[in-house]
């Protein structure tokens, strides 16, 4: 049984960016009544705190040290989150640009699943090796401008979200499917409402073709 995670990373409802998340998940249940979807929502979840504390307990566990217990339970609600990330066959993650970049909540899940011997390795003689192969993700991204989605426009050279993104991805070994954008948000309501159609029928397709 195939299972989708639904990373959602706007706070907001309603949200743009969700909106069409939803319908990409509405036409993937279609597609696999039998799959399991889940929900990460990054604003509802309890995620720790990956301060100077975090960094000591994974040393300490990693390195083969005298962790102590507390360390070991402070790891371990990071490896919790990191598996359920991790046991996912696709992903359909939505966000909207916060600052020219991501939601603060969405880099904190970030940091707290990306972790050595879960979902990434490194060696001497390989360097990094991404853990998770095979595995898919559709990315539904919205911004009051157009920042494009090719790498073309003039602006982009102003956002980080969709390279941070793609970088993170390809880091662990998720393909990127498919990016679909909801951009300018700051339009006119009926150029919106043409831009949501468009986004619409592309998250139909990639959860046709996913």
């Amino acid at each position: 049984m195939s299972k989708l995670l639904h990373i959602q990373a706007s706070p907001s409802a309603p949200s743009h960016s969700r909106e069409i998340a939803e319908a990409f998940i509405a036409r993937y249940r279609e597609r696999h009544p039998s799959a399991a979807i889940e929900l990460a929502d990054v604003w509802q979840l309890d995620l720790p705190a990956f301060d100077a504390d975090m960094i000591a307990a994974k040393f300490a566990v990693l390195r083969s040290q005298d962790a102590t217990d507390a360390q070991r339970r402070h790891w371990a609600r990071a490896v919790a989150l990191a598996e359920a990330f991790n046991a996912a066959d696709h992903y359909i993650i939505n966000l909207p640009m916060w600052n020219l970049g991501l939601p603060y909540r969405l880099k904190h899940y970030i940091d707290v699943v990306t972790l050595p011997g879960q979902n990434w390795a490194w060696s001497r003689d390989s360097g990094y090796r991404p853990l998770l192969a095979g595995k898919r993700a559709v990315l539904v991204y919205s911004s009051a401008s157009d920042y494009g989605a090719d790498g073309r426009s003039a602006q982009d050279h102003l956002e980080t979200q969709k390279a941070a993104m793609r970088a993170w991805l390809r880091f662990v070994g998720i393909e990127v499917a498919q990016e679909i954008v909801i951009a300018p948000t700051l339009s006119d309501p009926a150029t919106l409402a043409a831009l949501k159609q468009s986004a619409h029928a592309q998250a139909e397709a990639a959860a046709d073709g996913i």
